[in-house]
């Protein structure tokens, strides 16, 4: 596909890094010639210099000719007026971040007219995301799958877990939850593990199942899901907007700690239902005044990300049930999980797989639809949904039989209604939805790229 791109910041750069992994013929747009000369020398993409929201820099970059345009500047009307104009040149779908809650019910009415095939917002994203894990708080992460009728949850196992030295052949036996384990982190490695895998304490598991048949499993691991009843938020950002908001309404206790005093002023008028602390939460002596050990959970959302990883560090130190940390740099990710952090939010990675669903279903071919993507461990682990169609290859042929691919694992079938934990005497039928996990090398955008 054709894709150009507006904006070299955080959303942007990431983008570019993954839709280029994918194949895309990309352009980047740009004000910053030094920031694009860097983009140039790491990947193999066509910069144009100049204002995303002006005819001629669009006109350079070929925006009548384009499948996509993706606008991801840090002003949300340059990017509503980029993805108007390139409509009207010719892009054949625009996508735009806008981030100014203002604008939401202008944009759901005028969508058609502004010519945008989808809005992103970032903090808004990372909020949702966050208040699904905390409605969980014994996973690392949480993901959904057929509208909310199968669960992908990240466990850690600790070390007195039942599971810990036995085969996972027996887990299911045991456990009498018709779960899957579709992926397995241990320090640096992944695994997409068969039945004879051994889980050790420590190791980070992937699993599929419907929340009836979580909360078995969960029951047999010994894992405890309290409930979240008092959250401490240190950072007033607009994810901590967001994220208030949400958990207010479900009458649990908000406190935000902010270092800004406007920033106090403007939380407390938006939000008169919850304590807003004026004050640096970097310093132990306010966390612990404050009552960081009452709170239920800890959710980190500072600009730094080593700072975010220490305070949350000392969070878990004082026992605290769930800890999450905001980052913006993946690659800390496995320094911080060696120091016990478990759970990681990022927005701009949130962002990316948004739009990689987009264009996996701009790309996919008549063998199936596709629905959903999660990338997990980093982006290096994917689970996706389809939707089989009579053009899907191998229907009734179980699968034992057919040639799936090294690498995939059928996680789960949904059939009128009713969830399959695949083996290998299930096959995929016509409008199945089916769900998989791969190894994100494997690109698949299509149900039928899983066949040899």
């Amino acid at each position: 596909m054709k894709i150009i791109i507006v904006g070299d910041g955080k959303v942007g750069a990431t983008l570019t890094e993954q839709l280029s992994k994918e194949g895309h013929d990309l352009t980047v747009i740009d004000r910053r010639p030094q920031a694009l000369q860097s983009l140039q020398e790491t990947y193999d993409v066509r910069c144009v210099c100049g204002n995303g929201a002006a005819m001629g820099a669009l006109e350079e970059a070929g925006a009548g000719e384009a499948d996509l345009l993706i606008a991801a500047t840090s002003a949300d009307e340059i990017n509503l007026l980029c993805c108007i104009t390139a409509s009207k040149m010719g892009s054949a779908s625009t996508i735009a971040r806008v981030r100014n809650t203002d604008y939401a019910q202008q944009l759901d009415l005028l969508k058609d007219e502004l010519g945008l095939s989808m809005t992103i917002n970032p903090e808004r994203t990372a909020a949702r995301e966050i208040y699904h894990i905390l409605r969980a708080p014994s996973s690392v992460n949480r993901d959904f799958f057929a509208g909310g009728k199968v669960e992908l949850v990240e466990l850690h196992i600790p070390q007195n877990s039942a599971i810990v030295g036995q085969p996972l052949s027996k887990l299911y036996k045991k456990s009498g939850a018709k779960v899957l384990i579709c992926a397995v982190t241990r320090g640096d490695e992944v695994v997409i593990p068969s039945g004879d895998f051994v889980v050790a304490a420590g190791d980070n598991i992937h699993v599929t199942a419907q929340p009836q048949d979580m909360a078995v499993l969960l029951r047999y691991l010994g894992i405890k899901t309290p409930r979240i009843q008092a959250v401490t938020i240190l950072g007033g950002s607009r994810i901590a907007y967001y994220l208030a908001t949400r958990l207010m309404s479900t009458g649990v206790r908000v406190k935000i700690i902010e270092k800004e005093y406007e920033t106090c002023r403007h939380l407390s008028q938006l939000l008169p239902g919850a304590l807003i602390i004026h004050g640096d939460a970097t310093q132990k002596v306010l966390l612990d005044e404050e009552g960081l050990r009452d709170a239920d959970a800890l959710v980190s959302l500072m600009n730094f990300d080593e700072t975010n990883a220490i305070v949350s560090m000392y969070a878990m130190q004082q026992g605290l049930p769930k800890v999450i940390a905001k980052i913006d740099r993946i690659d800390y990710m496995n320094i911080f999980k060696k120091m016990d952090v478990q759970t990681f939010i990022s927005p701009k990675r949130l962002i990316c797989n948004h739009v990689l669903r987009y264009v996996r279903a701009m790309t996919a071919s008549s063998g199936s639809s596709f629905n959903t993507m999660y990338q997990l461990v980093g982006g290096r682990v994917e689970a996706l949904e389809f939707t089989a169609s009579p053009a899907t290859k191998y229907l009734n042929v179980p699968f034992k039989d057919a040639p799936v691919r090294s690498g995939v694992l059928i996680a789960c079938i949904l059939r009128r209604q009713k969830v399959i934990i695949a083996t290998g005497n299930d096959c995929i039928q016509d409008s199945d939805t089916v769900i998989l996990v791969t190894t994100s090398e494997m690109q698949v955008s299509d149900l039928n790229d899983i066949f040899q």
